[in-house]
C-alpha cells in the first residue's frame, strides 16, 4: 500500500501544479487587461435580448440595471414565455415605473419542438431585428449588470477579428447554505477553465449581427439546448474570435441548496459534453482533480483501519496539504476578482474567518458532489429545465417532450433563490 500511496501523492502534486498554472494564466489576464474607451458615435446600435420564463427573484433589479446603461443607442428586447407568465407583469411594471421608451416586450409566438424554449425565444428576437442593429447582447435574468456593462461588452467588437465577446459569473463566497458554498467553489474552477477553453457565457454575451448570419448560428440554435457553449466551435471554423472581457465578471448573490445545485451542474456539464470541442480536456481535468484525492482519502481510511500507520500518515498529510493549497488558490482568485468587481462599483462582501473555514470544509464536499454529478451527466438522455422536459439522442437531435405554462413549482430553487 505504501507504494500506491506514494504514487497517488505524486499524481496529486502534478494535479496541483497544473491548477496553479491555470490560475496564474487567468490572473495574468485579469491584471493585464485594460478597458478600451471609444467615442459614442463609434458604438454600434445594439439590441439587448432577455428571455424570460418564470419570475426570478432579482428580475426587477436586472431590468432596472439594463434600463440604465451608459450606452448611446440600444433597445431592450424581452421575450416572455407567455402573457400569463409572472415575468410579464414584473417586466411591464418595471418598464412603466422607469418610463423607458426603448423596450419591447413580446410573448414567445412559436414553440419549436427541436430546441430549448430559450433558443426559440432568441431566434424570434433576432429575426425581428432590422438592419440598423449591428450587434446583439444576451443577458440572463439573474445577472444584475453595472452601468458600463453594455459599453464594455460591445467595445471589443470594433476589432474586425473579434465576432463575439463574453464575461462570466462570480458567486459570493459567504452563502448560508452548503449548496451555495459548493456552487461557489465549483464555479471558481469553472471560470478559469471556461477562459482557457474559450467557453462563452450566455449571461453576458455579445455577437455581431453579421456574424450570426455568416456562421449560420441561428440555424444551430434552432436545433440545440443552449446558445453559448457551441459558439467556440462554430465561430472557430470561420476563424472568428470570441474575446473574454475581464471587467465583466458579474457578481451573483443568490443562494441555492445542494439538490437544485446538482441539477444545475448536470446541465452545465451536459452542454459542455454535447457542444464544446474541448470536452475531453474538461473531462480529463475533472478526473485528475476528483479521482486522485478521493482515492487517497479512501486509502487513508483503509490504512488507518488496517494499522498501516506510515501509509495513513503519508496519505493524510498529502491530502490535507492539497486541500489547503486549493483553498489558497481560491483565496488568490477571490481577491483578484474582487478588485475587478469593486472597480465597477458592484457590491462586495468581505471574507470572514467563518467563511474561509466553510470553504476549507467545502472543498472535499465539492469534489464529492462534482464527482457524482459528473458521472450522472455522462448517461443523461433527458433534461428537465424550468418545468419542461427535453429528450435527446445527440447534440442536434433534441425533442421538447411536452410544453406547459410556467408554474411556481417549476422554479428550480426556493423562493429566495434562483439558477438560470
Amino acid at each position: 500500500m505504501n507504494d500506491l500511496v506514494i504514487f497517488l501523492c505524486r499524481c496529486l502534486t502534478v494535479a496541483l501544479a497544473v491548477q496553479i498554472c491555470f490560475m496564474l494564466v487567468f490572473l495574468w489576464h485579469l491584471s493585464s487587461s485594460k478597458k478600451n474607451v471609444i467615442p459614442d458615435e463609434e458604438l454600434p446600435k445594439t439590441a439587448v435580448i432577455l428571455c424570460l420564463r418564470g419570475a426570478d427573484p432579482f428580475l426587477s433589479n436586472c431590468l432596472q440595471a439594463l434600463l440604465n446603461q451608459n450606452y448611446p443607442q440600444y433597445d431592450l428586447k424581452l421575450v416572455v414565455d407567455r402573457i400569463e407568465d409572472p415575468a410579464w407583469t414584473i417586466a411591464n411594471d418595471t418598464v412603466q415605473e422607469h418610463g423607458a421608451t426603448n423596450v419591447q416586450i413580446s410573448p414567445l409566438r412559436i414553440i419549436r419542438r427541436n430546441c430549448s424554449l430559450k433558443c426559440s425565444s432568441l431566434i424570434q428576437a433576432v429575426k425581428e431585428l432590422d438592419d440598423s442593429y449591428k450587434a446583439i447582447a444576451l443577458v440572463d435574468a439573474d445577472t444584475i449588470v453595472h452601468a458600463n456593462w453594455l459599453r464594455e461588452l460591445v467595445t471589443p467588437l470594433a476589432d474586425p477579428n473579434v465576432g463575439a465577446t463574453t464575461g462570466n459569473r462570480w458567486y459570493v463566497p459567504t452563502g448560508s447554505h452548503w449548496g451555495s458554498i459548493v456552487r461557489y467553489l465549483w464555479n471558481v474552477s469553472a471560470v478559469v477553465q471556461m477562459y482557457l477553453y474559450g467557453i462563452p457565457w450566455g449571461g453576458t454575451l455579445a455577437v455581431k449581427t453579421e456574424v450570426l448570419h455568416q456562421t449560420g448560428l441561428l440555424d444551430q440554435w434552432g436545433k440545440a439546448f443552449c446558445e453559448d457553449t457551441m459558439m467556440r466551435h462554430i465561430l472557430g471554423k470561420h476563424k472568428i474570435q470570441i474575446k473574454f472581457v475581464p471587467s465583466l465578471m458579474m457578481l451573483n448573490q443568490e443562494e441555492c441548496n445542494l439538490s437544485d445545485l446538482s441539477s444545475w451542474m448536470q446541465r452545465q456539464l451536459l452542454f459542455c459534453r454535447l457542444y464544446h470541442p474541448h470536452w475531453l480536456a474538461v473531462a480529463g481535468n475533472a478526473i485528475l482533480t476528483i479521482l486522485f484525492p478521493t482515492v487517497l482519502s479512501v486509502l487513508f481510511v483503509v490504512a488507518l483501519l488496517s494499522g498501516e500507520w506510515y501509509a495513513a500518515a503519508i496519505s493524510l498529510s498529502c491530502y490535507s496539504s492539497y486541500v489547503v493549497a486549493l483553498l489558497l488558490i481560491v483565496l488568490f482568485l477571490e481577491q483578484a476578482v474582487q478588485l475587478v468587481i469593486r472597480s465597477d462599483h458592484q457590491p462586495t462582501k468581505q471574507l470572514t474567518i467563518t467563511a474561509i473555514f466553510q470553504m476549507l470544509i467545502g472543498i472535499p464536499l465539492t469534489q464529492w458532489v462534482y464527482g457524482l454529478v459528473f458521472l450522472s451527466s455522462l448517461w443523461m438522455s433527458e433534461v428537465k429545465w424550468r418545468g419542461i422536459t427535453y429528450q435527446f439522442k445527440n447534440a442536434w437531435k433534441i425533442r421538447l417532450v411536452e410544453y406547459r405554462p410556467y408554474q411556481s413549482l417549476d422554479q428550480p430553487v426556493p423562493p429566495n433563490t434562483s439558477l438560470n
